[in-house]
C-alpha cells in the first residue's frame, strides 16, 4: 500500500521516470499528464538518479528522533486552557508560556477545531469548516447546474514531441508546434444526477458562454432535465459582467450563484469533472492531431454520463437518476 500522503505509488513513480530519464520527456509535461507538480516529479526523478529503484519506494515521515518535542506535560496544559478559556493561539501563547506556533501545531495535532467553527458561548461545534465530511446534494436534477471552463494547450500535426520523442521532434524550436493555441472545454454538470455535458471552443468569452450554457440547457432537457433552476459559475469576468451570459440566464429563468472568491472548491463537482476529463480524456492516450482527440470527447461523454460508475452515486452512472424525470 502507498503512503497516504503520496499523489503516486512506487509503479507511478517508476512510470514518471522513465518518461523521463528512457524517453526524454520534459518534466513539467509528464508532471502534468500524470497529476503531479514539477517539484514533485523533479524529486523522485532526483531520487531515482541517486538511489536506483530503491529511492521511489515509500519512506516513513517519523522521524528517528524528536529532541525538540513538547513536554506532554505543556500539551496538557495548553489543552486545558483552550477548553477553559476558548482563546486562539495567541492569548493561549501568553497564557501557558509557549511560542505562539507551537500552541497552533498542539491544537491541530489533537483535532481541536478553529474558533471560527465553534459557539463563542458553549465551545460546541457548530459550523461546517471546509474539510468536513458531509456532502451537499440537491434534492432534484436541475435544481443546480455548475459551470466552468478548462483551457488545454492543442495538439500539434503529427503529435508533436510525444508521438516523435524529444530525440526527433524538439519541441524547443522554432516550428516544432509551440503557439499552436489553446482548446477551451466548457462544461456543465448537473449536482444531483452528475449528467455531464462539454463542448471545445475557441475561447472563454462572455457570448461564447452564454452560447454554450443554451445548448447544455438542450442537452440536459434532452436527457430529462428539463429546467434549471440555478446556475453556479466562478467569479470570471465572462460570468458577472457579460450581458450575454445574464440574458441566457434570463431566458433559461434561471439564477446566477457566484462562489465565494479564491474558493473553488464550492465548485467542487465541476472542478471535479475537469479533473477527471483530463485523466481519462485529454491525457489517456497519444493523439496524432488536436481533431482527433475532439473527436473522441463525444464518445467519453456518453461512456460517462451511461456506463462509467460514480462513486458518489453508489457505483451507477449518472443517467441512473435520470430514469424517472
Amino acid at each position: 500500500m502507498s503512503h497516504r500522503n503520496a499523489r503516486l505509488t512506487p509503479r507511478g513513480r517508476q512510470l514518471l521516470v522513465e518518461r523521463v530519464r528512457i524517453q526524454g520527456m520534459p518534466v513539467a509535461h509528464v508532471a502534468k499528464a500524470m497529476g503531479v507538480s514539477r517539484q514533485c516529479a523533479h524529486r523522485w526523478v532526483r531520487r531515482f538518479d541517486e538511489e536506483g529503484l530503491v529511492g521511489l519506494e515509500d519512506r516513513s515521515s517519523r522521524p528517528k528522533r524528536s529532541p525538540g518535542a513538547t513536554a506532554p506535560r505543556r500539551v496538557a496544559k495548553v489543552l486545558k486552557a483552550r477548553t477553559r478559556h476558548r482563546c486562539g493561539p495567541a492569548e493561549l501563547s501568553r497564557r501557558c508560556a509557549v511560542p505562539e506556533r507551537t500552541v497552533s501545531r498542539i491544537l491541530r495535532r489533537a483535532g481541536v477545531p478553529r474558533l471560527a467553527e465553534c459557539d463563542p458561548m458553549t465551545g460546541e461545534v457548530i459550523r461546517a469548516s471546509r474539510n468536513t465530511a458531509l456532502r451537499y446534494e440537491r434534492d432534484r436534477p436541475g435544481d443546480l447546474v455548475h459551470m466552468d471552463v478548462k483551457k488545454l494547450g492543442k495538439i500539434p500535426d503529427g503529435g508533436g514531441w510525444r508521438v516523435l520523442g524529444p530525440a526527433v521532434h524538439d519541441h524547443r524550436s522554432k516550428g516544432s508546434g509551440r503557439g499552436v493555441g489553446y482548446d477551451y472545454v466548457h462544461s456543465m454538470v448537473d449536482d444531483h444526477s452528475r449528467f455531464a455535458y462539454s463542448e471545445i471552443l475557441d475561447d472563454e468569452s462572455g457570448p461564447t458562454c452564454a452560447g454554450f450554457l443554451r445548448r447544455a440547457a438542450a442537452a440536459f432537457a434532452a436527457a430529462g432535465i428539463p429546467t434549471i433552476a440555478e446556475v453556479m459559475t466562478d467569479n470570471a469576468m465572462a460570468y458577472i459582467r457579460s450581458r450575454d451570459f445574464q440574458d441566457a440566464l434570463c431566458d433559461l429563468g434561471a439564477r446566477h450563484v457566484r462562489i465565494k472568491p479564491h474558493c473553488p472548491w464550492q465548485n467542487g463537482k465541476v472542478e471535479r469533472l475537469n479533473r477527471t476529463l483530463q485523466v481519462e480524456w485529454a491525457y489517456r492516450q497519444i493523439y496524432t492531431s488536436n481533431a482527433q482527440r475532439a473527436r473522441a470527447l463525444a464518445a467519453w461523454l456518453r461512456r460517462y454520463n451511461t456506463e462509467r460508475p460514480h462513486s458518489a452515486l453508489g457505483g451507477k452512472p449518472p443517467v441512473s437518476r435520470l430514469s424517472s424525470t
